[in-house]
């Protein structure tokens, strides 16, 4: 195993990370922002009214992205259980 093979697993496996982590990260991210520009609007400043619109959201995103999450998932455990022959020669 040379270092090159450490670093492009390693790369794959951020990457696959961020795009796992992305749409759970970006549908609370636009509620969030939303719910603030109301709380700013509406001059009402109680911390526990940004939390159940983002619980929401998630649970939402999760369920709706949940199969293809899974799915990236098994690509990148099933490319990485390919690659195991190559690595150890």
């Amino acid at each position: 195993m040379t270092e090159q093979t450490v670093i492009d697993i390693a790369g794959k496996a951020i990457m696959v990370a961020m795009k796992i982590a992305a749409p759970a990260l970006i549908s609370t991210l636009i509620v969030g922002l939303l719910v603030s520009i109301v709380q700013a609007a509406t001059q009402i400043n109680e911390q526990t009214l940004t939390f159940i619109p983002k619980i929401i959201i998630l649970s939402l995103t999760l369920a709706l992205a949940g199969p293809w999450i899974l799915q990236t998932m098994m690509n990148f455990t099933i490319e990485i259980i390919n690659t195991i022959p190559a690595v150890t020669r």
